[in-house]
């Protein structure tokens, strides 16, 4: 698509311009108008037929495996849909094959999604180890590497932070990780939507992401990705009936666990989710996720530009590893950051308090001129 086309799709599809300044993207994004005509027909047909077409609906739902399996280069028997990021790390780090003395390696900036189930480990012998990101003389992916061990089994770290946008290279960490033989776990909640991943090239085992954030779709409905030399391997802790192989008999009593990542998903599927979620998808899809990077790396670029300019304004992350993502953490030198944060948000800004400071996080259809006019607003205040 030519740049007229991509800014006139997103002018329709984003209707939440004419009432806010969204910049809040890497918390809650709005729903694309196309996302809510999906939900509302959906909604309708429940209404007026309700399940007379369910085997649609499970078609629907196949077929999204199969989009979100081409979206990072995996097969659709590696896919699931989980109800979110949390669920997909819990499921890692409790069916994991681990040992006593057995460390899970991870980073000093993590969200507690990305934390809490491995830490709940402990008595089971396994260590969390959370390395210091930023060290002098050190990329960050040298930070984790050098601290990778005998016993290092599996590294579960974040594509993105959620509070500093600092990004690391999955292709050299999971270089490193294939070389030692160490699992490679990756939250991609922060980056899937605004960045390409391809989990063949980064050496990917386990990735998970919500689809309310960056890929635009709703809460409740994630991406899981497991890949298929885990499969048999992570032990199951869920079950239900749509966890089987042969979900349709419900008189099997001899069942077996399905042979695919649908072993994951225990119980019933997240019908209107997955409407939302498809339409979603389909709209990333039709701009390019290139595109989609390269605008909002631009924004990123301008928004650290202004600040830089501004006297009262200062980025608490400036380092090259954090101007790669489309999130943007700063303080203003001479207000109080929660009285800041609500006159922003009196003003129709959406953003988020994170990292101590205010973090932006605009997406593609956000315009030089609404991330400007925000930037402006935040730097007038006193």
């Amino acid at each position: 698509m030519i740049e007229e086309e991509i800014d006139k799709l997103l002018a329709e599809e984003f209707p939440v311009r004419k009432n806010l300044i969204y910049l809040n993207h890497a918390a809650v994004a709005p729903l694309p108008l196309r996302s809510g005509e999906a939900v509302k027909a959906f909604v309708d047909e429940y209404v007026h037929f309700g399940t007379k077409n369910y085997q649609h609906w499970s078609q629907h739902a196949d077929q999204l495996h199969a989009d979100l399996a081409q979206f990072i280069n995996a097969s659709a028997d590696e896919i699931a849909l989980l109800k979110n990021t949390s669920e997909g790390i819990s499921i890692v780090a409790m069916g994991f094959p681990w040992q006593p003395g057995d460390t899970v390696l991870s980073s000093d900036e993590e969200f507690p999604s990305n934390r809490i189930p491995w830490q709940a480990l402990a008595d089971r012998g396994v260590q969390f180890k959370e390395v210091t990101l930023r060290q002098a003389g050190k990329s960050p992916e040298q930070a984790l590497i050098d601290e990778m061990d005998d016993s290092t089994r599996l590294l579960a770290i974040s594509a993105v932070q959620y509070a500093s946008g600092l990004r690391l290279d999955l292709e050299i960490l999971g270089k490193a990780c294939r070389e030692r033989d160490i699992g490679f776990c990756v939250d991609a909640i922060q980056m899937l939507g605004v960045a390409p991943v391809d989990v063949e090239k980064a050496n990917i085992d386990f990735m998970m992401a919500d689809s309310h954030k960056w890929l635009l779709g709703p809460e409740g409905i994630a991406l899981f990705y497991c890949r298929k030399k885990w499969l048999r391997m992570i032990k199951l802790f869920q079950y239900g009936w749509h966890m089987v192989e042969n979900y349709g008999d419900f008189h099997d009593k001899d069942w077996q666990p399905a042979a695919s990542a649908r072993r994951f998903e225990s119980g019933t599927p997240n019908i209107l989710g997955i409407q939302a979620f498809a339409a979603s998808l389909s709209l990333i899809n039709d701009i390019g996720i290139e595109t989609i990077e390269d605008r909002v790396l631009h924004h990123t670029n301008l928004m650290h530009e202004y600040i830089a300019k501004s006297n009262n304004l200062e980025a608490i992350y400036s380092d090259s590893a954090s101007k790669m993502s489309g999130i943007v953490t700063f303080r203003h030198n001479n207000c109080d950051l929660s009285a800041l944060f609500l006159h922003l948000r009196k003003q129709n800004i959406m953003c988020a308090e994170r990292g101590g400071g205010i973090r932006f996080s605009p997406h593609i259809y956000n315009t030089d001129e609404e991330i400007i006019s925000a930037l402006e607003t935040a730097n007038q205040f006193m």
